[in-house]
């Protein structure tokens, strides 16, 4: 038998096998079915929806959360960065407009400037004075840019027209990235002069790489063209184009999601940095920012299933268990039900064994007696000499009675002991009695049978009609399971000082291992097809319990059974119940 098979509970392999008016209550599999099937949908279906809904609220709480960090980031580098370069450009504007460019001109003048600029503001590498013509007439500075032509150059054009200038990053004359802001100051004359000073891109990487970014978050600037102007950590290197789609252009810091070549969604804000041409971008990976919330997502996803299999099982116990509880009260039931109409009809048949019984003794009181007065006329006149067998068949006519006689004192015994009562039973005439209802059949199917008895066995107090039911029954048993010239052994000895034995063993067709284990359940039969009851074996066994004593069995397929019943020598005491 399957370990599936065992785990299932009695219910699932019942079929309703009573007969008549007393029949199963219910379909025991189906209450079982629709008890978990409801059950788990009333406690299940819950738990999910908000599980789900509470899931799906807490990732989207979460994306939005690192959207709003990141725009904040955005927002504040911002406001950072266009306060680096409107600050050194209002210096540079200050300065030019303080002193007098016959006092710029002067190089010890401007390398003065310089230097307290670089003590005030860092990121000054150098200042140039342009006049009007574009030539720069003074310069201080590592590098040697006195007398360079920018009449020709975009820049030098766009700060005649708006006064100010912040250039891109680019390599210039001294072939090294840096930026230059400069400064226009018109003069009374119509003429004017540019201060013009480069800013090392330094402290713009410092600047941009002090802000806090997950989700390997990269912050840089690209130019109105999308050219990157400050090194990136993965998107590329200075002066490379970006991947991604330029954002157009807005007065507020924005944010949006796409995907990277590979496939991957990432995050980008951007904002605009007003009055220069760079735009800041900032690219978080969306997958890294969600790498927390899957951690905390598989251990709810674990703790979801653990419960769930928890309540799957519990509810699976609890309906089996109660189920199982409500079968076997109706087996009970069932059983109770059956064994009174058992008891019925044995009250039933002897009462009409007694009957007959009556009906026919006086008949044979009569045959009996002119079968005597006969033979005593043959017997003491000479009528008898004339035919001698006359003698020999009223011989065989007293004999024929006498036979009727002990077969209905037998049947009025029967029927006399069909209420239950304790008194002296001898088990050996109780067992002859039996026997003797069965005799004619075993010579008709040839069944010898052995009746071993000991000496020593005493007289005891029993109930003698629920011993006859319970011998009855066992060797009913043992004939059907016989075939033709079967042996049927009955032994009976002593067990102790307290207990008589009695082994009743065939060699008939026996029963499986799996059967041997169900024989004294009610309603469990291996001859259904043959108009078995299954009640006969659990009524047995409790008429052995009722009289204090148990039974056991022992079988092999093909090779027989054999009964084991130890029945005590003093009757039980009477259960008290209370009232």
């Amino acid at each position: 038998m399957s370990i599936i098979n065992q785990l299932k509970p009695e219910f699932w392999h019942n079929s309703d096998l009573s007969t008549g008016p007393f029949r199963q209550m219910f379909n025991f599999r189906r209450i079982w079915k629709i008890s978990v099937l409801l059950t788990s949908l009333v406690t299940l279906l819950p738990l999910i929806i908000i599980t789900s809904v509470d899931y799906n609220f807490t990732q989207k709480s979460i994306e939005s959360d690192h959207l709003l960090r990141t725009l904040r980031i955005g927002s504040n580098a911002k406001r950072s960065i266009s306060f680096f370069l409107s600050e050194r450009l209002s210096a540079l504007t200050f300065i030019v407009r303080t002193n007098p460019i016959e006092e710029l001109a002067q190089p010890e003048k401007l390398d003065f400037i310089l230097k307290n600029l670089l003590l005030s503001y860092h990121g000054f590498v150098d200042l140039g004075v342009i006049d009007q013509s574009g030539v720069q007439i003074n310069y201080v500075g590592p590098y040697p840019l006195e007398g360079k032509d920018y009449s020709n150059q975009d820049w030098f054009k766009e700060v005649q027209g708006k006064g100010f200038y912040i250039s891109e990053v680019f390599l210039g004359y001294r072939n090294t990235p840096h930026l230059i802001i400069a400064a226009k100051y018109a003069l009374a004359n119509g003429s004017f002069y540019v201060l013009r000073a480069a800013l090392d891109t330094t402290r713009f990487n410092e600047l941009l790489r002090g802000f806090e970014l997950s989700g390997r978050g990269d912050a840089f600037l690209i130019d109105h063209a999308g050219v990157i102007q400050t090194p990136t950590l993965y998107h590329g290197k200075v002066f490379d184009t970006i991947p991604y789609t330029i954002p157009a252009y807005s007065d507020h810091t924005e944010i949006r999601e796409e995907s990277n070549k590979s496939g991957e969604e990432i995050i980008i804000c951007s904002a605009y940095i007003p009055d220069s041409p760079y735009i800041l971008v900032i690219v978080k990976e969306k997958d890294e920012l969600m790498k927390p919330w899957r951690d905390t997502r598989f251990k709810l996803i674990v703790f979801l299933v653990i419960s769930i299999t928890i309540i799957v099982l519990a509810i699976f116990g609890f309906s089996t268990y109660m189920v199982n509880s409500m079968y076997l009260l109706d087996q009970r039931r069932l059983a109770t039900l059956h064994q009174m109409e058992y008891s019925n009809k044995l009250a039933s048949i002897g009462r009409l064994a007694a009957g007959v019984a009556h009906e026919i003794n006086n008949p044979l009181a009569i045959i009996n007696e002119k079968a005597g007065l006969i033979r005593d006329i043959i017997t003491y006149t000479d009528s008898g000499s004339q035919n001698l067998r006359i003698p020999e068949l009223i011989d065989s006519v007293l004999a024929s009675v006498e036979r009727c006689g002990r077969i209905t004192k037998r049947l009025l015994g029967f029927a006399r002991h069909m209420d239950s009562a304790i008194e002296n039973v001898q088990l050996g005439e109780i067992l002859k009695e039996v026997l003797g209802f069965l005799h004619k059949e075993a010579e008709y199917r040839n069944i010898a049978i052995n009746l071993d008895l000991t000496n020593d066995l005493p007289q005891f107090q029993s109930d003698r009609g629920k011993l006859q039911q319970i011998f009855l029954n066992i060797i009913n048993n043992a004939f059907s399971a016989m075939t033709v010239g079967g042996r049927l052994e009955i032994r009976v000895k002593r067990k102790g000082e307290g207990h008589i034995l009695v082994t009743i063993g065939d060699n008939g067709c026996g029963m499986s291992e799996a059967d041997l284990g169900k024989i004294f359940e009610p309603f469990f039969s291996t001859k259904t097809k043959t108009g078995g009851t299954g009640l006969g074996l659990s009524i047995t066994y409790g008429l052995i319990q009722e009289l204090g004593g148990t039974i056991q069995v022992t079988s092999k397929l093909g090779m027989g059974t054999t009964f084991a019943i130890t029945l005590p020598l003093q009757p039980p005491r009477p259960v008290q119940r209370d009232s």
